[in-house]
């Protein structure tokens, strides 16, 4: 699998974990290069608290397009060290 944005692979993995239609990057498969720390926070009833990372590629800012659960609730445990994409970002084969 791989996540693309603006033209430039974010990361690219054949470990992927699929949760209600998302996958999720082992950590060590994305170009932290291209993540920045985000202040946002949501909760998730069966997954705990997620946080955010924003994209920024070549000048180009994808804001809050990467969730993690840091310390996910024991039922979504698998994801921990995972992240997802949305927001435009195209995750395929």
């Amino acid at each position: 699998m791989k996540a693309i944005w603006n033209g430039k692979v974010i990361a690219e993995s054949n470990k992927t974990i699929n949760i209600e239609g998302n996958q999720y990057f082992p950590i060590d498969s994305v170009k932290k290069e291209f993540l920045h720390e985000s202040v946002t926070q949501t909760v998730c009833h069966w997954k705990g608290t997620a946080s955010y990372y924003s994209l920024e590629v070549d000048g180009k800012i994808n804001k809050d397009a990467v969730w993690y659960y840091p310390t996910p609730l024991n039922l979504a445990e698998k994801i921990k060290g995972h992240v997802a994409f949305w927001r435009c970002v195209e995750v395929s084969n």
